[in-house]
């Protein structure tokens, strides 16, 4: 990894590393000090869980194939335990399944290795400041016959409350504050979950896919549209 770069305007952030490979995680460590971050890091998911519920972090960033306890399960465990602070999962894994699984149990992005050290850099600075954004002051989202509480986590459609994971809450918040504006895949991933958009994988399809079989499938009248070629739209017809 090439850490000659310019690249001085993170603030300082305090993350903590879960990797397995000793040799990674000096690299790793030497080059985040010099980009003014602070690492704590352990060498398996069980002592890394334990670091994450015991100290506070900006970002938590894990390798998903680590001894003890996975990155998935170690995802999982933290958001049950309630530790918000948001998950990037280092992976050399390209499956779509496993981006959405990563996703699904509470991660907030994923980075397929092998990377550049920069793009690191910005994946931690974006998630560094999501972590510290302030909810949005409006509190109640309306779309047709649809109601979404943003405080209590609840979505409704004609009066019938419907689970939604955290992910395809986002993404139907997301559809709702931009109704009737037809909205790209590269939207969503950087906007819904602040990751990097790739053509190859079909990760928004998988969860537009999702939210449709909650929201649509049990209703006469549909309400997420597919715009071919373009994206979709949130739309009363």
């Amino acid at each position: 990894m090439d850490f000659s770069i310019t690249y001085r305007t993170l603030p300082r952030m305090k993350i903590l590393l879960i990797e397995d490979e000793e040799k990674a995680v000096k690299i790793l460590k030497k080059g985040l000090n010099e980009h003014n971050i602070e690492v704590d890091f352990a060498f398996d998911g069980i002592k890394g869980g334990e670091m994450a519920l015991a100290n506070e972090y900006d970002v938590i960033v894990s390798d998903i194939i680590v001894p003890g306890l996975n990155g998935f399960d170690l995802t999982r465990h933290l958001r049950q335990k309630g530790i918000k602070t948001p998950v990037l999962l280092l992976t050399a894994l390209n499956a779509t399944d496993d981006k959405v699984l990563g996703l699904e149990v509470g991660a907030d992005d994923y980075l397929t290795k092998p990377y550049e050290f920069k793009e690191l850099l910005a994946r931690l600075k974006a998630l560094s400041r999501r972590g510290k954004e302030v909810p949005p002051p409006k509190l109640i989202l309306t779309f047709a016959d649809t109601e979404m509480n943003l405080t209590g986590k609840e979505f409704i459609r004609q009066g019938k409350k419907i689970e939604l994971t955290p992910k395809e809450f986002a993404l139907m918040e997301y559809f709702i504050r931009h109704q009737g504006r037809v909205i790209s895949k590269a939207e969503i991933a950087d906007k819904v979950w602040d990751i990097n958009f790739e053509t190859t994988s079909n990760v928004v399809e998988v969860y537009v896919n999702y939210l449709r079989n909650k929201v649509d499938k049990p209703f006469e009248k549909k309400i997420i549209h597919t715009v071919f070629g373009v994206g979709y739209v949130l739309k009363d017809e």
